[in-house]
């Protein structure tokens, strides 16, 4: 085996599905004794990349002004150099442009991943989108994804490769998780010993459907099936006023003892071992859709909305026959149809219950294991690195 350099490039390190993915790969790399570069702007989970053994190179990768990615350009370039990296993987638009720039003058292999849907309104917005079709590789992290990028850049179809994203199926079993994490946990939610609880983790971002979950849970409430608590866990990023939105609906609702933000959520695990019911509430199409892959993974009954790609993730009828159903789907933006699911799940007996969580594990460890994501991944990359360089 020949010790590779792998530089990815990100905006940022503070949460979500791209930066765990970074993470993931990097401690694939360095576990198989290749080198593992990763440079962003910084953000929360920079010590824990660190610890995995991968370095980080601060730059201000979240930045889209002109100057700033010519200069970004001319740093990765400098980076590439000296630490004489042999590929370079870009997860988003802004810092892909740069990275484009700098590993054609050095003659590397560039890959990208497209993680989301990129809003793409006009023809400007096109041509900005264009560079995650512009890798030597562009992987879809769905099935769904890759048909987005092939009607959009038409170009890129012959390089376009599926690797579902992928989760650490062990570290979410219940099993897993310990009675300590649990009960510090439960703890600083306030919860309740047996009371059942509903669990959102999602951004708080209007697109996530907090709303919608809200409208679902008021809905409940006023048929009288009012005994859970409705955990909404998500870093707000700022977004002040959606939180008193929120903040506002839950009172309006009489719903306040019910339903607690509680900001971000670091052990989704521990987060997952407490539910009895997650929800993906999402009102646009989610490029992939790990929060409903991971409740599956941790044996709890998940609700999706019916966009992107949760007919991958989720297998619910029409589709699905009821004897393969691993999950419910339901209209985005529909709120008695959610309130309907909640219920239907409610309405369980434990037989049935385990029925779907067993076939929902199933299904998850056999398509989204991080470990098959990161095979896959390394796999590209040798690919690339076993071509002739142009």
């Amino acid at each position: 085996m020949t010790p590779r350099t792998i530089l990815q490039v990100i905006p940022a390190l503070e949460t979500g599905g791209a930066e765990r993915t970074t993470l993931d790969v990097a401690a694939r790399l360095v576990s198989e004794g290749h080198r593992a570069l990763v440079a962003s702007a910084g953000g929360r989970l920079v010590p824990e990349l660190e610890a995995l053994g991968a370095t980080h190179v601060e730059m201000p990768l979240a930045a889209k002004s002109p100057l700033t990615l010519w200069r970004n350009a001319r740093d990765l370039g400098r980076l590439i150099a000296r630490e004489k990296v042999d590929l370079v993987h870009a997860r988003s638009r802004a810092p892909a442009w740069s990275a484009l720039r700098a590993a054609r003058r050095a003659r590397v292999p560039f890959v990208t991943t497209y993680h989301g849907i990129y809003n793409q309104s006009n023809t400007l917005k096109a041509f900005y989108n264009s560079v995650m079709a512009r890798g030597n590789a562009v992987i879809a992290n769905s099935r769904y994804t890759a048909a987005l990028i092939a009607e959009r850049h038409p170009f890129a179809r012959p390089r376009i490769t599926v690797i579902h994203r992928g989760s650490d199926l062990a570290a979410l079993a219940r099993g897993s998780v310990t009675q300590d994490r649990r009960r510090d946990l439960a703890r600083a939610w306030g919860l309740k010993e047996g009371e059942p609880v509903i669990l959102n983790l999602a951004r708080l971002t209007a697109w996530k459907g907090q709303r919608v979950l809200i409208e679902a849970l008021a809905r409940l409430s006023r048929e009288g099936g009012n005994r859970w608590t409705c955990i909404l866990a998500g870093d707000a990023q700022g977004r002040d006023d959606y939180v008193a939105d929120l903040q506002a609906r839950i009172a309006a609702a009489g719903l306040g003892d019910r339903v607690r933000l509680v900001g971000h959520c670091a052990d989704v695990a521990a987060a997952l071992s407490l539910a009895d019911i997650a929800v993906v509430a999402s009102v646009e199409a989610e490029a992939f859709g790990r929060a409903a892959v991971e409740a599956q993974a941790a044996g709890v009954p998940v609700i999706a909305t019916d966009l992107g790609a949760a007919p991958e993730t989720v297998l619910a009828p029409p589709e699905a026959t009821e004897d393969r159903r691993t999950g419910w789907r339901v209209p985005p933006g529909d709120a008695a149809a959610m309130a309907g699911a909640i219920a239907s799940i409610g309405a369980l007996s434990g037989e049935q219950r385990a029925q779907v969580t067993e076939r929902a594990l199933a299904h998850v460890s056999a398509s989204f294991s991080v470990e098959a994501m990161c095979a896959a991944t390394l796999q590209v990359y040798d690919t690339l690195l076993a071509s002739p360089r142009r």
